[in-house]
């Protein structure tokens, strides 16, 4: 141990017998904490302070301090700041965006008056003290907004994006002294050269075109481009704002979507067949035999299920969008499964909370989720779609297809579906 370090830690010890029972645990964590991170360092660096050594790597450069949430209550230690290269003591985990994001909405909760039990159990949960300031909940604050901002606005101008997913997950948000139902609408992505990207995500009510209008023109402006299918649910207002706002794109209805509307309109004790006859029509090999499957189950349901055949038929070409591009990709763009998983992590995040005292509170916390995912897919080293197959959206010239057995003989399988 280094004289600097024998110093302090007997100015440390001269400096307890003077503390008080309930400072003293606090006082003494800190100076061991302080001690591990600066021999930490040094190591690190490859030198003491001021020392000259052929092992020095880099050089001090001032220190940060850092708030550390202990069980004996929040302590301060100062990390130093090097040259070259960066420094973070293994001790000490950095909190990442997310957490912050929910730390800083717990404490915004408090300072608008609306803490409950629950409140206080997400505090103790998360091992901070309750007793923040409103000044330092301000800055946790804007240093986040300024981040999302940044996020939300970035340029889209960069590549293509055949494929776009839009879905929404819904919170709850206090808006004007009322509990209310708020969307959190996210669109995704895939590049031309496979990689999946967050395009962006708003708060607001998802079941207006004015809504849906905006969010889709926001990112018009910001360079979304080369735009060959959409994929979504039939929400109120979004097919519409889509044909407005991004002409020339095809639209495919979400089949798993699509699915749950038919079997809400079936006896619970024919769901099975239906289901399986209904599947057949994304199981043919070819896109126009994906086609005449619509109109074959359509067929067979007639009799027993009209309302079904009826939507079926009306719904034919929202739901066989797919087969017009590549079959390597029909399992990846006929549904916005693909967004489920990322909707989920953001359920799992927002439950946390509850009731978001604002939409500004959940517009935070729900992009913080998404710029971590939308970080990892970048540094992925899969892809989710090949460049080989993406290359197939744009074809030198078209080929005859193959011969492929008829609707038919595939109708087949369906009848023996429903007879079973």
């Amino acid at each position: 141990m280094t004289l600097e370090h024998q110093s302090a830690l007997s100015a440390l010890a001269e400096a307890l017998t003077d503390a008080d029972s309930g400072d003293l645990m606090r006082r003494l964590l800190q100076g061991a904490l302080q001690a591990l991170v600066d021999a930490e360092a040094e190591a690190h660096i490859g030198a003491g302070r001021h020392e000259r050594a052929s092992t020095r790597t880099t050089q001090r450069n001032g220190l940060r301090e850092k708030l550390v949430a202990t069980t004996a209550g929040d302590v301060r230690v100062k990390i130093p700041k090097t040259r070259t290269g960066s420094f973070f003591p293994s001790l000490l985990s950095p909190r990442r965006r997310v957490d912050v994001a929910l730390h800083a909405v717990v404490m915004e909760a408090y300072v608008h008056g609306v803490s409950t039990r629950k409140v206080d159990d997400l505090v103790a949960a998360l091992g901070v003290d309750s007793g923040l300031s409103k000044s330092e909940v301000s800055r946790i604050c804007a240093d986040l907004d300024g981040e999302v901002a940044a996020w939300r606005s970035r340029p889209l101008d960069g590549q293509a994006v055949p494929y776009v997913f839009l879905d929404a997950t819904y919170c709850k948000a206090r808006i004007r002294g009322r509990v209310v139902s708020q969307a959190v609408v996210i669109a995704t992505g895939v590049t031309l050269d496979g990689r999946r990207e967050v395009l962006g995500c708003n708060v607001g009510d998802a079941e207006t075109l004015d809504f849906w209008k905006d969010f889709l023109a926001s990112l018009r402006d910001r360079g979304l481009h080369g735009v060959q299918l959409v994929i979504s649910d039939q929400h109120r207002g979004l097919v519409t704002a889509i044909e407005q706002t991004m002409t020339g794109t095809s639209w495919q209805r979400c089949r798993v979507h699509f699915m749950r509307n038919v079997l809400a309109k079936v006896a619970k004790g024919h769901t099975d067949a239906v289901a399986a006859a209904v599947r057949t029509i994304f199981a043919q090999p070819s896109g126009p035999l994906v086609r005449e499957q619509v109109d074959v189950v359509a067929t067979m349901l007639t009799g027993q299920f009209p309302t079904v055949a009826e939507m079926l038929r009306e719904a034919k070409e929202e739901i066989t969008t797919f087969a017009d591009f590549p079959e390597a990709h029909w399992r990846k763009i006929w549904s916005t499964n693909p967004l489920e998983r990322l909707n989920r992590e953001v359920k799992r995040r927002t439950d946390v909370v509850g009731i978001f005292p604002n939409t500004a509170a959940l517009l935070r916390l729900s992009a913080c989720v998404l710029i971590e995912t939308h970080d990892e897919w970048q540094v992925a080293d899969r892809r989710y779609l090949s460049e080989a197959s993406m290359a197939q959206l744009t074809p030198p010239a078209p080929t005859a297809l193959p011969a492929h057995p008829t609707a038919s003989q595939t109708s087949l399988d369906t009848t023996a579906a429903l007879t079973a």
